[in-house]
């Protein structure tokens, strides 16, 4: 008889988190922790919770919490603390000596005027992971100077507002939070990183990212190109996508839509389009007029049509579609990115998934994003005794 199989387990299983983020370069980070098996404790402030739950969309709130809120909250259980307060301080440095990693992104200084600092857990766990994200970093000038880091201001900071757009037009930003997400991903590298480096040498450390520096790195291409060749690269003024590219590299509208077109050589596209002069224009020194000229073209057909002549010609092309119609193409396929959750009130919701595959640890949707403070006692329980946690409750509520 063939024993049971053994339930498969998860990547991170036994890690524990402390989680003190906000808004979505944190929490996506740490969301990524939690689907991979690490039991993530978020730490929110007593009533309101974490600030992003009150983030509306067109004015709504889903079932009292914000959609951003739990689009990026799940696999994670919540402690409602004032901070303020020296019992909670106590409780979570306890608490902290049975956690593998801390993560925060407050402004810097904060955590540590709180006597929540790298020096403060380390003190209870020396080998404790210590994590801080921010929009500057921790001691340039713009972090001394207490500016806010927000995404669109990072753009705007990086150049990555100003190489978007056609020339002659606004500086466009980018049509989602950019800059926290490559940040809230490079900080969850960072954490594995450092968890790796403590399984190997024994070591615990702090590990800091900002979105800042973050955004810069995948610019890497672009600001190698400017600086090693001594050039920087204007926008298009015909609608060449970036700005160091060349024909045809863009979007095209069609009798019926829109395509996009990527890298390849004029004389193929020139094919394509029957236009033979197309193929005789340089695509760097006549990029505009090559991008106006396959303008008029690609409008004269239907998508479907052109995008299959694209592709038989071996060009790299798509249709450009809506958010809607991409998501609905996962609902369609049965995509496993896509997962059912229950709200706390009972709401059913649907979210995105983790996107990674893990043959043998794969991820699980174990916990649903938390009400405020839900797991409280059963957390608290197991650093604080009956009285004390008592205590704590009379100052948390």
């Amino acid at each position: 008889m063939t024993p049971d199989r053994q339930p498969t387990p998860s990547a991170l299983e036994g890690i524990r988190v402390l989680d003190f983020t906000q808004m979505m370069l944190g929490p996506f980070a740490t969301q990524l922790l939690g689907d991979l098996g690490a039991d993530v404790i978020k730490v929110e402030r007593p009533g309101t919770g974490e600030w992003e739950r009150g983030l509306t969309y067109a004015g709504e709130l889903l079932a009292g919490d914000s959609a951003a809120f739990v689009a990026m909250n799940r696999n994670k259980r919540s402690v409602a603390l004032d901070l303020k307060a020296p019992a909670a301080r106590d409780a979570l440095l306890r608490l902290a000596a049975t956690c593998d990693v801390v993560v925060e992104n407050f402004r810097p200084g904060v955590m540590d005027r709180l006597g929540l600092g790298y020096d403060d857990f380390r003190a209870v766990r020396d080998d404790i992971i210590y994590c801080s994200g921010s929009g500057w970093g921790q001691d340039t000038k713009y972090a001394r100077e207490n500016r806010p880091g927000q995404d669109l201001l990072i753009q705007a900071a990086t150049g990555l507002a100003f190489n978007t757009g056609t020339a002659g037009d606004p500086p466009t930003a980018a049509g989602t939070s950019l800059c926290d997400a490559t940040g809230a991903l490079t900080l969850a590298n960072g954490i594995l990183a450092a968890l790796l480096a403590r399984e190997r040498f024994g070591i615990g450390q702090r590990v800091e990212v900002d979105l800042y520096h973050a955004t810069m790195a995948i610019l890497t291409q672009e600001i190698s190109a400017m600086v090693n060749h001594d050039l920087e690269f204007p926008r298009s003024e015909a609608g060449i996508a970036q700005p160091w590219l060349s024909a045809p590299f863009g979007i095209y509208r069609t009798i019926d839509g829109w395509l996009a077109v990527a890298m390849g050589p004029l004389d193929v596209i020139a094919d394509v389009f029957a236009d033979p002069e197309l193929a005789e224009l340089d695509p760097w020194l006549d990029r505009d007029t090559a991008k106006r000229r396959i303008d008029e073209l690609a409008a004269q057909r239907k998508s479907t049509e052109l995008l299959d002549a694209l592709l038989d010609a071996g060009f790299w092309a798509a249709p450009v579609r809506t958010m809607k119609e991409a998501y609905e193409e996962l609902v369609a396929d049965g995509s496993p990115l896509l997962v059912d959750v229950m709200h706390a009130s009972g709401t059913p919701l649907q979210l995105i998934g983790c996107p990674i595959t893990l043959s043998e640890t794969p991820w699980r949707q174990r916990l649903r994003p938390p009400a405020v403070g839900e797991h409280n006692d059963e957390i608290l329980a197991e650093v604080l005794s009956a009285d004390e946690l008592h205590a704590l409750r009379e100052v948390s509520a």
